[in-house]
């Protein structure tokens, strides 16, 4: 009886063998480590595009975009249309620039005349010398009628009676005027506050201070408020800010002395107009352009 047990015991045990070891040996080859490099390494990131406009960093002509600019802080800092930088640098939405961004905040060659829209001041006085008519010319004399140069022209206006405006800025002879009536209660500082502040009260009228055209008329310049800029030829711009109303639009020409907005305290702790002329974007003082008062 016992011989038959053993037997049986034996019998199983060589039964189940082959089936115990099969599992094991099915499962070694999974077991492996595979070949392929996705699962051998980490997968590498891929490799960032390079922002916008990077090929031109450091260009003239070209703004590097730096943490907290928007478009409109961009443009009144280098004197431009922030419409216009948007066009140039091809901005399919200008409310999303990345810092690093490269914008073109100088026209291309091709909009160089385009860019000057506004109307040139009136009474400039070209130096390019006009050709002699030979018609005109004395008979029997060949010699050529030489050119008045411009500061003859000046001497000559001068001498005839018309007396002409002191030249404030004889680059551009702009024709300046006070934006408002009231007093100067801060003077120009370029470190802080860029412009000069005018006293008044709520609702007396802010004018143009020269003819030109609005680039901007809004409220999406931190610490300006309600601001007016007006863009009056290649090279200046003023800003009306802290206006409780503007009463223009952006693109809207405008004439020297014309109201374009009421004064308020719209970002600021008092009624006043915060008054600004840059020069290419440069804040520059303005009672060094505007009349005595």
């Amino acid at each position: 009886m016992l011989l038959v047990a053993l037997v049986a015991l034996e019998a199983g045990c060589a039964s189940k063998g082959p089936s115990a070891r099969a599992p094991v040996e099915d499962r070694l080859p999974a077991a492996r480590p595979s070949a392929s490099p996705a699962i051998a390494e980490p997968a590498r990131p891929a490799a960032a595009a390079p922002l916008p406009g990077s090929d031109n960093a450091g260009k003239p002509g070209f703004y590097t975009v730096k943490p907290g600019d928007t478009l409109i802080r961009i443009g009144l800092d280098h004197g431009q249309n922030w419409r216009d930088i948007a066009r140039w640098s091809g901005l399919e939405n200008p409310n999303a620039i990345e810092v690093g961004q490269v914008l073109r905040i100088a026209p291309p060659q091709a909009d160089t005349v385009a860019a000057a829209r506004p109307v040139a001041p009136a009474g400039r006085v070209e130096s390019r010398p006009l050709p002699a008519a030979p018609a005109a010319a004395p008979q029997g004399s060949s010699a050529p009628v030489p050119a008045v140069s411009a500061p003859a022209q000046a001497a000559s206006a001068g001498a005839s009676g018309t007396a002409a405006a002191p030249p404030r800025d004889p680059d551009e002879g702009i024709d300046w005027l006070w934006p408002a009536s009231g007093a100067v209660t801060s003077a120009f500082d370029d470190s802080r506050s860029k412009g000069i502040a005018i006293a008044g009260k709520a609702g007396d009228p802010v004018l143009a201070a020269a003819d030109g055209r609005v680039v901007y008329a809004g409220s999406g310049l931190r610490g300006y408020g309600n601001l007016v800029i007006v863009k009056h030829n290649a090279t200046y711009l003023t800003a009306y800010a802290h206006n409780q109303q503007l009463l223009v639009k952006e693109d809207q020409a405008v004439r020297r002395g014309q109201k374009i907005a009421e004064m308020g305290s719209s970002d600021s702790d008092r009624v006043q107009l915060h008054f600004e002329i840059r020069r290419q974007g440069k804040p520059i003082d303005p009672q060094r352009l505007l009349p005595a008062r």
